[in-house]
C-alpha cells in the first residue's frame, strides 16, 4: 500500500451549497462520506468573503472529521483566531491575498522567514502541524526549514499544465524539490490541479511523497462517476 494519503477538498461542495442557499448539498454529510468511501483527509480552504468555505463550516467540521482535518488559509488575524479555536490535525499556509480565486504561487520563504516563524509557533503551541505551500524550488523547501515548519507542500499547477507535453520535463523540478526536502529533514505534501490524468505518474517519481489534497478535479470527476467511485480511483493511483 502507498504512504500517500488522500485529503479531499471539499470546498467546491460549499461553492454549490452556497449558490443556492440553505443545506444543499449538505456539507457535513458528503465530508462523512468521503471519509466512509476511503479519503484519508478533508481539507478547507476558507477565504474572508466566506464564498464558499465559511467559518462555521470549519467548527461544524471539527467534530466530526475522523481522518485528518487540514485547513488552508492565508495567515491573517481572523484566520489565526480560527484555526487557533478548532485545533485541526494541519495547517497549511498559503500566500494567496483575499481577492485571490485561487492559490496561484507558493511563499518566498526567504523573505518572509521571520513572518513565518512567528505564525508557526503559534500554531505548534497548540499541537498544530504545519505545511507550508511552495513552489518546486529547493532554495524554497530549504528556506522552509529554518521557520520551524513540519512540511512543505508543494505547488504542482506547472506540473499539471505540462503534463501531457513533456511529463519528463513537467516533473524535473519537483523531483529535485523532494529531494531537498529529504535532505531536510521536511515531509512533503502536494497540490494543485492534480487529476486522474497526472497523478499515478507525480506520485510515482516522487517517493517522499505524504500526502496530496486535491479538490476540483475531484469534484468534477464525481459529477459523473459519483463520489464513491472517484474516491475509489483516486485512491487507485496512490497504490
Amino acid at each position: 500500500m502507498s504512504n500517500t494519503r488522500l485529503s479531499v477538498n471539499i470546498n467546491k461542495v460549499a461553492t454549490i451549497r452556497n449558490a443556492r442557499g440553505g443545506n444543499m448539498p449538505d456539507l457535513i454529510q458528503f465530508a462523512r462520506d468521503c471519509e466512509r468511501f476511503g479519503a484519508q483527509g478533508i481539507t478547507v480552504h476558507p477565504r474572508p468573503d466566506g464564498r464558499h468555505i465559511k467559518y462555521q463550516d470549519v467548527r461544524d467540521l471539527k467534530p466530526i472529521v475522523t481522518t485528518e482535518f487540514n485547513i488552508e488559509g492565508y495567515p491573517s488575524d481572523s484566520f489565526m483566531d480560527l484555526v487557533l479555536e478548532v485545533v485541526p490535525t494541519q495547517v497549511t499556509l498559503v500566500p494567496d491575498p483575499p481577492e485571490a480565486l485561487t492559490s496561484n504561487a507558493g511563499w518566498d520563504t526567504l523573505a518572509h522567514r521571520e513572518f513565518l516563524t512567528g505564525i508557526i509557533e503559534k500554531l505548534h503551541s497548540k499541537g498544530i502541524r504545519t505545511s507550508i505551500f511552495v513552489n518546486a524550488d529547493p532554495e524554497m523547501v530549504a528556506g522552509a526549514k529554518a521557520t520551524g515548519t513540519d512540511r512543505v507542500e508543494l505547488y504542482t499547477e506547472s506540473y499539471a499544465a505540462n503534463y501531457l507535453k513533456d511529463r519528463e520535463a513537467a516533473i524535473h523540478n519537483f523531483i529535485l524539490a523532494a529531494k531537498e526536502a529529504e535532505k531536510q529533514h521536511i515531509d512533503l505534501n502536494a497540490g494543485h490541479d492534480l487529476s486522474l490524468v497526472n497523478l499515478k505518474y507525480f506520485q510515482e517519481q516522487i517517493s517522499n511523497l505524504k500526502e496530496v489534497s486535491i479538490g476540483h478535479a475531484l469534484i468534477c470527476d464525481a459529477l459523473y462517476l459519483g463520489i464513491k467511485e472517484t474516491i475509489r480511483q483516486y485512491l487507485m493511483q496512490l497504490q
